[in-house]
């Protein structure tokens, strides 16, 4: 291959590092006006209704409440359950009360301040294990927002398993939030147009996501819409679904003002209004035979989806179907269910739902280890999946899906996994006997992640992408997917220029608008390169088609039309793999049409003193199927390592009935350049005949493996066994004290 495969520059590289690109508030605004959100500063109660200050002029500014709403009091996600404006009820700290337009952000802010919320408290729910007792019911009869279950074939042999065992392996594990802390805060724009539509320019994952919202909540036709991506500093999942109501209380202010209206959040309202990862509460339960071997294995996923579904159902169903982990156990049932609280509703983040049940499989994996008496590393070769095996909900791992024993072993072996254990123990030793408080440890993950939408979720979605035939003889790529840091606008016209021969300069892409490009479906869920990627080489291939229609130079054909104004465009649209057999009901069959695997080895320092956690080197082992701009991978893996060790050991959000403790940078800590460990990465390939040129999905899988990785490290620097995540200072303290005292005679 010509251009796939090759270590191509970023495209966006320079603008980005020099400055030149414009982020949505570096963009002038001209007359807009600014847009803001009155929140409420109780966690549960009812709203009797805002008091205006009889001081302040209200006819400088335009007010919203949820009665002056033009549509349907709601934004459509999955369930059409959040309202846009609280309308009697209040369920968390933060919600949008009412919404405000003024003409500078001095008057935005009076305006706020003179607005006066009336809401008596109710008795609130502020966590996993209240929503579950079910002592005060905040949603439905018993707080359950989606609750799914993976069942064996064969329940009676699972069943006789688990009771005739000789021995039960049982474990709790937890992990906390996390804020995404993208570059760039969220922001939109909104214009009112003449016809009374609007037009939005945001930083944004997903721009017909946005253009349906607005279309359900506007009662607006969809060609008096549009929705635009400005250059979008980073998201992680975290502008999936929240640019929705963004857009949405733009566009009501701006539609009733009459003017342009921008909503740019600051750090501090960003934090505190935006999604965060679930909190979940992951329980294990495993039959272990008298020369054991794993029998049987009864899995419980707890997810805090706050107090509105967002995305919560499709992030549980994903955390289900990884929940065993990346390993061979014969009979596994697995119950996944997501609570409602009265917090601030959480959402997508990168890996949505795996990183949190695969940490609690691989920290399994290791109590296992632990209790049979035999190395972790040991136990995984033992178990690893392998191609021909069968997953918990039915699929057969194929051709392409089975790379787990290949990662592993590479791992081990550029990492001296083995050997560095002997030394860092006896290092350890060493230490204590001549009181230096610092101990070293190396721990092993084993993960993997299913790219795409799940089950038949890309036959919904019809993903439709288009190349048009320019003049000069170049082509334009026009897709809904969205560079938003992760290389879609290098990655896309290097698939394209692959499947026509071009060079990648010969390559154009279109910023993502809904005037402009057809729905491609979401920037998420690891897609873009392997689903929309393939579609593209459709597209490409259906270009040269009509091209070669009207000349045998493809090319010249395609360009000669293009200059007598009727540009030639190539169409590709997904087409179902007939293969492929899912039950949404009961989670079963071919959940994913490509798995990646990646192992990682974590080497860290603890101080006894401080209990501060030094990750200091990190090899990492990822088969992704084709590369197609290895560069960009490597990237990928090494940023997404720090944001998953980040996870595991530094980022804490605090909570203190219901309101966010840390909301600003100068107290959510998250690493620097100089917290990052030193890398090794290496890519492996087990072409997906599924994925473009072979490729898998990449961005989320490195999230998956750090955090459990680095958790072994620390198990093995100090003899404690971590199962809550993020390993604070005063978490360590707490199990090193509690073994101190098991210890005492």
């Amino acid at each position: 291959m010509k251009v796939v495969g090759k270590p191509l520059e970023r495209r966006d590289a320079w603008d980005k590092v020099t400055g030149r690109t414009r982020f949505l508030a570096d963009i002038p605004l001209g007359e807009a006006w600014y847009g803001g959100v009155l929140r409420s500063q109780v966690a549960r109660g009812n709203l009797a209704g805002i008091a205006r200050d009889a001081g302040f002029d209200w006819s400088q500014v335009v007010v919203i409440t949820a009665a002056d709403l033009p549509g349907p009091n709601t934004v459509a996600m999955i369930r059409e359950d959040l309202p846009l404006l609280a309308d009697g009820e209040v369920s968390f700290v933060g919600q949008a009360l009412a919404l405000v337009a003024a003409p500078d952000r001095a008057t935005l802010a009076a305006a706020l301040a003179a607005l006066r919320p009336d809401i008596t408290p109710s008795p609130a729910v502020l966590s996993m294990e209240e929503a579950l007792r079910g002592e005060t019911v905040i949603w439905g009869e018993d707080n359950v927002i989606a609750d799914y279950t993976i069942a064996p074939d064969d329940m009676a042999a699972f069943e006789a398993a688990m009771a005739t065992a000789d021995r039960i392996i049982e474990g709790t594990y937890r992990t906390g939030y996390q804020e995404h802390i993208y570059l760039e805060p969220q922001g939109v724009v909104a214009d009112p147009r003449p016809d009374g539509g609007v037009e939005i320019l945001g930083s944004l994952q997903c721009p017909y996501y946005v253009l349906n919202a607005l279309a359900r909540g506007l009662g607006l036709e969809r060609d008096r819409l549009v929705v635009r991506q400005s250059p979008t500093g980073g998201a992680f999942g975290g502008k999936e679904d929240y640019p929705s109501v963004l857009a949405m209380q733009a566009a009501v202010l701006a539609l009733k003002s009459g003017r342009q209206v921008a909503m740019l959040y600051e750090r501090h309202e960003d934090i505190i209004a935006s999604t965060k990862r679930h909190p979940s509460r992951t329980r294990h339960r495993t039959a272990i035979a008298e020369d054991g071997s794993l029998l049987a294995a009864d899995i419980d996923v707890v997810l805090d989806a706050g107090a509105f579904t967002t995305l919560s159902p499709v992030v549980l169903s994903r955390a289900i179907l990884h929940a065993a982990g990346s390993y061979n156990i014969p009979l596994v049932r697995i119950r996944g269910r997501a609570v409602a609280t009265n917090t601030p509703p959480n959402g997508a983040f990168r890996g949505f739902g795996v990183p949190q049940s695969i940490f609690a499989a691989e920290r399994h994996m290791d109590r296992i280890a632990r209790e049979l008496g035999v190395e972790p590393l040991a136990l995984r070769r033992q178990l690893v999946l392998e191609r021909g095996d069968v997953l918990p909900h039915g699929q057969v791992l194929g051709e392409g899906n089975a790379a787990g024993a290949l990662v592993l072993e590479r791992a081990v072996t550029l990492s001296g996994y083995e050997k560095r254990r002997g030394e860092l123990a006896a290092a350890n030793a060493a230490a204590a006997e001549r009181g230096d408080p610092v101990r070293h440890g190396i721990g092993v993950s084993l993960v993997h992640h299913g790219a795409g939408f799940t089950g038949d979720g890309e036959d919904r979605i019809a993903t439709v992408v288009r190349v048009r035939g320019e003049a000069d003889g170049t082509v334009t790529v026009l897709c809904s997917s969205v560079e938003m840091g992760q290389g879609a606008e290098t990655v896309l016209p290097a698939i394209a220029a692959e499947a026509l021969d071009l060079p990648l300069e010969a390559v154009r892409y279109h910023q993502p608008d809904t005037a402009a490009v057809p729905d491609s479906g979401p920037t998420v869920a690891s897609r873009t390169t392997m689903v929309v990627g393939k579609v593209l080489v459709q597209a490409c291939d259906d270009l040269v088609r009509r091209a070669r229609a009207h000349g045998a130079d493809a090319r010249a054909a395609w360009s000669a039309q293009a200059a007598a104004g009727e540009a030639l465009v190539g169409e590709g649209r997904y087409e179902p793999d007939p293969d492929i057999r899912w039950d949404q009901e009961h989670h079963h069959g071919d959940a994913y049409p490509g798995y990646a695997w990646m192992a990682t080895v974590v080497e860290a320092a603890v101080d006894t003193d401080t209990l501060e956690i030094h990750p200091e080197r990190v090899t990492a082992v990822a088969e992704i199927g084709t590369a197609i701009n290895p560069v960009l991978c490597v990237g990928q893996v090494e940023g997404g390592m720090v944001q998953s060790l980040a996870w595991g050991y530094l980022e804490e959000v605090k909570l203190d009935g219901g309101r966010y403790l840390n909301d600003r940078l100068a107290t959510y800590i998250i690493p620097t350049c100089l917290d990052a460990p030193r890398f090794e990465v290496e890519l492996a390939a087990e072409p997906s005949p599924r994925g473009a040129y072979g490729a898998k999905g990449l961005g989320e899988l490195p999230m998956n493996g750090g955090a459990p990785a680095l958790a072994a490290a620390i198990e093995h620097a100090l003899g404690i066994a971590p199962d809550t995540i993020p390993m604070t200072p005063d978490r360590l303290l707490e199990q090193l004290q509690a073994r101190a005292q098991e210890a005492r005679p």
